[in-house]
């Protein structure tokens, strides 16, 4: 599956959630159940965080980050996304290289390098 893209997305994959939250993904989930009846959803992948402006963006980047979770990470001279990926879809996709996202500009989603993309999941596609 694949996951919409937005405006700003924060995209991270379900296993690195799975490490650094108590409880993991579906502990999560239920702490934040209110959010994913809008702005939270995600696939069997990736999960998807996201706002309109870049101080919130940050702000979801740097909770993360208090998590434990790795964000731009310089490998070999190259500043890039390491445990989660910032995405701006009508920017054209992650704003750094991102080594485990695939970005379809066409449908403008995001899914998992590696794996069909399938079916997008988000607000306009239920």
């Amino acid at each position: 599956m694949a996951i919409e893209c937005r405006f700003i997305d924060v995209v991270i994959p379900i296993s690195k959630i799975d490490k650094v939250y108590p409880g993991g993904f579906e502990k999560f989930k239920k702490d934040n159940g209110e959010g994913f009846s809008n702005r939270l959803y995600h696939d069997q992948f990736l999960f998807r965080d996201g706002a309109m402006s870049p101080k919130d963006v940050k702000a979801i980047a740097d909770e993360w980050e208090l998590r434990g979770l790795k964000g731009v990470v310089n490998k070999n001279g190259v500043d890039q996304w390491e445990d989660f990926c910032v995405v701006t879809g009508i920017m054209g996709g992650p704003t750094l290289p991102c080594s485990w996202l695939e970005f379809d500009p066409v449908d403008n989603c995001v899914f998992l390098k590696g794996f069909p993309r399938g079916k997008i999941i988000g607000p306009n596609n239920k």
